[in-house]
């Protein structure tokens, strides 16, 4: 498989997992075209092609794990940004709550949300593309799960599907 196969095969649902890791389509986009780039000049030493939608996911939570610390919090608002693609998420306006509030929760969590529950990685799998220990990964999603019981507790059974 040549990269251009792959990138052409494999860019809806890493864009996805961008968008869910940013939260914003733009951030995504650059997140998602920086780990390519990075995937490219790689291309050839990557053993399995087969792997090479962890490489790039890997290469985009190593740049969300550098940015962490640079990022200005988001502050919440009452009114919605304008309408945009969400990486599949606004389907079913009963999630829209729930995605409200995910955004709002810290990178580290969101991200351990993304990779556990849209990826479907194991807990260690989870710990090792965030470069932290396994104990963080289960710390980080039972506060990340127990912030979305707190804000949405009318969503409890849609918040329980994830866990």
């Amino acid at each position: 498989m040549t990269f251009e196969e792959f990138m052409a095969a494999r860019w809806a649902p890493l864009f996805r997992t961008a968008y869910l890791l940013t939260g914003d389509r733009h951030q995504a986009e650059d997140l998602l075209q920086d780990a390519l780039a990075r995937t490219c000049v790689r291309w050839s030493s990557i053993r399995d092609t087969r792997a090479a939608d962890g490489y790039v996911r890997q290469a985009m939570v190593r740049q969300m794990t550098r940015q962490w610390p640079k990022r200005r919090r988001e502050v919440p608002t009452d009114e919605l940004p304008e309408s945009s693609y969400a990486g599949g998420l606004d389907v079913r306006a009963e999630h829209l709550d729930l995605w409200a509030e995910v955004r709002r929760l810290p990178p580290r969590m969101r991200a351990t949300l993304v990779l556990r529950y849209v990826e479907d990685l194991t807990v260690e799998a989870t710990a090792q593309e965030l470069g932290c220990s396994v104990g963080s990964v289960k710390s980080q999603t039972h506060h990340a799960l127990q912030r979305l019981r707190a804000a949405l507790p009318d969503a409890r059974t849609l918040i329980e599907e994830l866990s």
